[in-house]
Parts: structure tokens; C-alpha cells; sequence
């Protein structure tokens, strides 16, 4: 069964971006903790910087995938364009957010994407991920 994990922009600068935020650990290091943790998944991982890209990639992939985790970034708050092309998947949707989104800023408050998705985490690090994997499985 695959998972898409979609990463919007400035997320391919975990580890060095705003550790305080984000901590010190790169996606790509935690995605190699990540597989053997759900082996019998195939977690098709995807980031870009481009919300077009971000689009083409769920309307791409989302025909032979069982469900997605989905971390927008700053997209999350600011893009109808990627939760339409979200919930014209089909599939079950986690959002995750690294920091906890309602202890910052205000406007990052709002997720357009919250509205299509099962659930939200907010604030667990990037064990958020592995928690949005497990809600999905619980979900199917």
C-alpha cells in the first residue's frame, strides 16, 4: 500500500532552518527512521518549493496511492488551489504542521487544508508524521 508524503516550501530545509521550530533533523534523515518503521508501506515522499509542482504530484500519483500525509508549509494557510487539488484526490488526507501553528503567529492560525483532511497535528516535531501514518492505517 503507498503513502504520499508531501512536503511544501522551505521544507527541504529542516535541520537547518529555524531549529527552534523545526529542530535540528533533516526530512530526509528522518524519512530513513521512518520506512522501517512501516515496512509493509511504500511512503512515496515529495517535496518542492512550487505549488504547481505540489499539485501535479497529488493529480500524478494520488490514482495508485491508499491515502496522504501533507505538510504545506506556509501553502497550508495561504493555498485553496492545493486543498482543492487535495480533496479532489479522494483520499484520506493527515495534515501535519513540525511547530505547534496556534502557539505563532496568528496567521498561521487558518489552514485551508484542515477543512479536507481527516485531522490535524500540530506541535509534535517531525513524529508527527509517523502519527498521521498511523491514523490513516486506523482509518482504513
Amino acid at each position: 500500500m503507498k503513502i504520499l508524503i508531501v512536503n511544501g516550501p522551505n521544507l527541504n530545509l529542516l535541520g537547518r532552518r529555524n531549529p527552534e521550530h523545526y529542530g535540528s533533523r533533516s526530512f530526509g534523515d528522518y524519512l530513513e527512521e521512518l520506512r522501517p518503521a512501516f515496512p509493509q508501506l511504500d511512503l512515496a515522499y515529495f517535496q518542492s518549493n512550487h505549488e504547481g509542482a505540489l499539485i501535479d504530484f497529488l493529480q500524478a500519483e494520488s490514482a495508485s496511492a491508499a491515502g496522504i500525509v501533507i505538510n504545506g508549509g506556509g501553502l497550508s494557510h495561504t493555498s485553496v488551489c492545493l486543498a482543492d487539488a487535495l480533496a479532489d484526490t479522494g483520499l484520506p488526507a493527515v495534515e501535519v504542521h513540525i511547530s505547534d501553528v496556534y502557539a505563532r503567529e496568528s496567521f498561521r492560525h487558518h489552514s485551508f487544508l484542515k477543512k479536507v483532511c481527516l485531522q490535524q497535528i500540530s506541535g509534535e516535531g517531525l513524529e508527527g508524521y509517523g502519527k498521521a501514518i498511523q491514523l490513516l492505517l486506523s482509518h482504513m
